[in-house]
């Protein structure tokens, strides 16, 4: 059994400290913000998505382990 969970966005935006605007340009892939490591949705219904909570950490503790920006 796993611990991974669904979040849903606003847990999301919380965990990250990123904006909604920027998630969801971070998954577009025309965007020029456009990230291939931010993890995709997950569908739960007809209009509900949410996101791995392993893989959200995952790409949490990436961004940590970059060098700083000069």
């Amino acid at each position: 059994m796993s611990n991974t969970t669904i979040l849903r966005l606003p847990e999301v935006l919380k965990r990250t400290g990123i904006s909604r605007a920027a998630v969801f340009q971070k998954l577009d892939a025309n965007s020029s913000y456009y990230d291939s490591t931010f993890p995709k949705q997950v569908k739960l219904g007809a209009r509900s998505v949410g996101w791995s909570s392993e893989k959200i950490q995952v790409w949490i503790d990436s961004k940590l382990n970059q060098e700083p920006a000069q």
